[in-house]
């Protein structure tokens, strides 16, 4: 089912072996424009990242992309997919090896969900009962219904839509995986579904991704780098999300991605990465006293109460009286956080919480406590 035709052509000594798509000095001038749509490109995409480009209009982020499977001819420079010279290579063969998704998914209207997924593989020459079974495991695999495979676009809402546009992208197994705008044209809810499902599909396929968006928010999310052009397709800083969050290159870097990038830096930060205190904590029983030394060193007027790793909830030093602590009959932590939950989850629920504390678990088992202040010690690092 496999076996796409190679391209053929040496490599240049400088293209990277993790590298499978590299621009080399690329540039685009449309006629009659007096400007370049893109400037002098340069850049890598590692195998099995992806890759997002973002900037403002007229950046040349779509023109780039394009590019690469030669829907646009460059003026000049070099593209390389996969170890090869794109620009040598036949447009169909190259095509061949990249799949192409774009916003309005481009579904033929008058085929069924199946006929659309099976396009490449049909043209490919593939035999009926392989054609057939990559179906039916595209369509499971994008998180469609089985019965949906017959149904035709206009049936289909946008977000259905857009996951058979990813099915059909991804139907005769493609190295690499260009994206241009995919998500644009579905309202909020949809686009941040998936954006989700997106990642999670990458975590299984592995393909070589070129994500183009005006999204910052969507580029940070998504990207295992961000490029971020500006108008004239001048690259002006590529990094992994956090490198660009942490350090913009110059002013219309940090411009760009806005003056909250430190609390963008909180979604990219899970809370297992974090040192976690143990706390205002005490044991069962615990005096009066020993809970007012542990509440002075946390600067808090409570305490929580933990026995043998588990958590069973806080009380008010004002409510101890001369009493010691009990083990029942407390205020629950109504916001159990994994440690898997990013910062930004932490801080909601902190700011929300009557303690102002987020108590942090591994299923039942109790890690530790995050404050504000302890997230916004990691951020200003």
């Amino acid at each position: 089912m496999n076996n796409l035709p190679k391209l053929s052509a040496v490599p240049p000594r400088s293209a990277m072996p993790d590298a499978m798509i590299r621009l080399e000095h690329v540039s685009k001038t449309f006629p009659g424009s007096a400007a370049p749509a893109v400037r002098d490109l340069s850049l890598e995409v590692p195998e099995g990242e992806i890759v997002v480009l973002v900037g403002p209009s007229g950046c040349g982020k779509t023109t780039t992309l394009k590019m690469i499977n030669r829907i646009i001819e460059p003026t000049a420079g070099d593209i390389w997919v996969a170890g090869v010279n794109a620009i040598a290579t036949e447009p169909h063969v190259l095509r061949r090896q990249i799949g192409y998704v774009i916003q309005q998914t481009g579904l033929f209207p008058h085929r069924t969900v199946a006929q659309n997924v099976a396009t490449v593989p049909r043209l490919l020459g593939w035999d009926r009962p392989s054609i057939d079974d990559r179906v039916v495991e595209l369509i499971e695999l994008v998180g469609l219904e089985p019965e949906m495979a017959d149904r035709y676009p206009a049936e289909l809402s946008g977000g259905q839509q857009q996951r058979v546009g990813v099915a059909r992208a991804l139907a005769a197994d493609p190295p690499v995986l260009l994206m241009d705008e995919p998500f644009g044209a579905v309202d909020p809810i949809i686009r941040a579904r998936l954006q989700v499902e997106l990642l999670g599909l990458q975590a299984q396929v592995r393909k070589t991704i070129v994500f183009v968006t005006h999204d910052i928010d969507e580029a940070i999310q998504l990207g295992d780098q961000v490029a971020i052009l500006n108008v004239g397709g001048v690259l002006e800083q590529i990094g992994t999300p956090e490198d660009l969050l942490r350090e913009p290159a110059n002013e219309f870097v940090a411009e760009f991605l806005g003056t909250d990038r430190g609390l963008k830096r909180l979604s990219l930060i899970p809370v297992h990465a974090l040192d976690l205190d143990p706390g205002p904590v005490v044991a069962p029983g615990a005096s009066k006293q020993e809970s007012l030394v542990v509440a002075e060193r946390y600067e808090v007027d409570w305490v929580a109460v933990e026995s043998g790793g588990e958590l069973l909830g806080w009380l008010y030093l004002a409510e101890l009286e001369n009493g010691r602590v009990p083990a029942a009959d407390l205020r629950p932590f109504r916001t159990r956080l994994a440690a898997t939950a990013t910062l930004k989850e932490a801080l909601n629920a902190i700011v929300t919480s009557r303690a102002k504390a987020a108590a942090v678990f591994d299923d039942d088992r109790y890690l530790g406590m995050l404050t504000a202040d302890r997230i916004s010690d990691e951020i200003t690092q």
